[in-house]
C-alpha cells in the first residue's frame, strides 16, 4: 500500500527533475511545432501504455492513480517547456519573462482553469499555444479520465 503512494510521488519528482534539467538550447526553427507535436504524441503513447498496464495489473485502481500521476504531469510539462521556449525565443510573448518555474506555474493555472491573470499570453503565437493547451486540457480531463476509469472498472469487475 505504501508503494502505491510512493510510486506516483516519485514519478512526479522524476518528471520535475527531467523538466528542470532539459537542455534549453533548442533553436526556434521550422521544427519547433514538430517537436511539440512529437512530445504530445509521446504523451499519447505513454497514456496508451498506462491503459494497457491497468488491464494487466493486480491492483487496477492503484495503477490508474499511477497512470494519472504520469500522464497529467507529463502533459503539463510538455506545455510548460513550450511556453518557456516561446518566451525565451520571442520575448514579449507573455506579459512577463518566464523562467521554467513561471512557465510551469502558468500552465498549471491554465489547466486548473484558475487563471490568476498575473501571466497572460500577449503574442498571437502564445495565444495559439495556450488555446491548443486549453482544448487538449478538456480532452485530457474528459476522455483520458473516462478511459482510465473504464479500464480500472473492466479489470476490477
Amino acid at each position: 500500500m505504501t508503494w502505491a503512494v510512493v510510486r506516483p510521488a516519485a514519478t512526479v519528482g522524476v518528471l520535475l527533475l527531467v523538466y528542470y534539467r532539459l537542455p534549453i538550447d533548442q533553436p526556434e526553427d521550422g521544427f519547433t511545432v514538430l517537436r511539440l507535436v512529437a512530445a504530445l504524441l509521446l504523451v499519447v503513447v505513454v497514456f496508451w501504455w498506462q491503459v494497457r498496464m491497468i488491464g494487466r495489473s493486480e491492483h487496477p485502481g492503484w495503477q490508474g492513480v499511477q497512470a494519472l500521476a504520469l500522464v497529467i504531469p507529463l502533459f503539463l510539462m510538455v506545455f510548460a517547456q513550450a511556453c518557456f521556449l516561446l518566451a525565451r525565443h520571442q520575448p514579449g510573448s507573455f506579459t512577463v519573462p518566464l523562467s521554467r518555474t513561471d512557465a510551469l506555474y502558468f500552465v498549471v493555472t491554465v489547466f486548473a482553469t484558475v487563471g490568476f491573470g498575473d501571466i497572460t499570453p500577449v503574442s498571437t503565437t502564445a495565444r495559439v499555444l495556450v488555446t491548443v493547451q486549453m482544448v487538449l486540457d478538456l480532452l485530457l480531463l474528459g476522455v483520458a479520465l473516462k478511459v482510465i476509469l473504464a479500464a480500472v472498472r473492466r479489470r476490477s469487475g
